[in-house]
């Protein structure tokens, strides 16, 4: 099998049509047709279902195109290492939201201090995002705070993170330092969205201690839901690095849980097929110092 293959297959992966692969790559459609055919051919598996003039990805289709990805990744990073005389080039990170806003540019200032002839580009999402971006080739390091859950995907702990309770400074809350957990169904909980780190760490421990809770705001920033909290919309559980200046301003006010804590591990993650260049090392070890 050759690179032209495993390019040709991938493009028929992201289009969804061989018509449209053909004219993404310049080539014939007949040309794409055969270069499928010889794949399946030679790893004697059927790697498409042909159902309705559609194309679908057989099991085999995609284990093969996770390694195809990473075949062609790997080329292109062995390409530009030979091709380039100095010690240079690109990292793709993601990053979850907390870690985004109150980790990763600390880390990256300090990197390009360290290393300034390679760039860095940040890409902020939930952590169920980040994993799928990595799986597919389209970042080459993540730092999350949720669980991974990709068998192909290392991850790796480099510090621990304690979420809070807290309120508005108007909300009858405020004047207590701390609550019971069972008074926690009688409020709104203001939430971060499903395949958020935050919000799956809170719900393993609301669920650990069998308490009862309702939301009535899911938000995919913690800028959105630190302003709700601080108009006295609802409460949220969110990271203390997050709310530090709201604290120590008044603006928001902790809650101790009476026999409750959240706290969670921030993680550093890449795919185990993943060639790792001299910026992608140095960037983990410095990121790994915290640990």
């Amino acid at each position: 099998m050759t690179f032209r293959h495993f390019q040709i297959f991938v493009m028929v992966c992201d289009e969804s049509n061989m018509t449209s692969a053909a004219a993404r790559l310049y080539i014939s459609q007949p040309a794409v047709s055969q270069a499928i055919a010889e794949l399946e051919a030679y790893y004697e598996v059927r790697i498409f279902e042909r159902l309705s003039r559609k194309l679908y990805l057989t099991e085999a289709g995609e284990i093969l195109l996770g390694y195809a990805r990473h075949i062609l990744r790997m080329n292109q990073d062995a390409e530009s290492e030979m091709r380039s005389l100095s010690r240079s080039g690109t990292i793709r990170v993601g990053a979850s939201v907390t870690i985004g806003a109150c980790v990763l540019p600390g880390l990256i200032s300090a990197f390009q201090k360290q290393a300034p002839a390679y760039a860095v580009h940040v890409i902020e999402d939930n952590t169920s995002k980040i994993e799928d971006l990595i799986r597919i080739d389209q970042l080459d390091l993540g730092l999350v705070e949720g669980d991974i859950t990709v068998k192909e995907i290392i991850s790796k702990t480099f510090d621990e993170d304690v979420l809070v309770l807290v309120c508005g400074k108007d909300h009858p809350f405020a004047k207590r330092s701390s609550i019971d957990a069972a008074e926690l169904d009688k409020v709104n909980f203001i939430l971060r969205e499903q395949g958020s780190g935050t919000r799956k760490t809170f719900e393993t421990v609301m669920e650990e201690h069998s308490l009862r809770w309702s939301s009535t705001w899911t938000c995919n920033n913690a800028d959105t839901i630190k302003s709700a909290v601080s108009e006295g919309l609802g409460v949220t559980v969110i990271s203390e690095n997050a709310v530090r200046r709201e604290l120590e301003a008044g603006i928001l006010h902790r809650l101790d849980l009476k026999g409750v804590e959240f706290k969670r591990h921030f993680k550093l993650a890449y795919h185990r097929n993943k060639y790792l260049t001299e910026g992608m090392k140095k960037f983990i070890d410095m990121v790994m110092v915290k640990s």
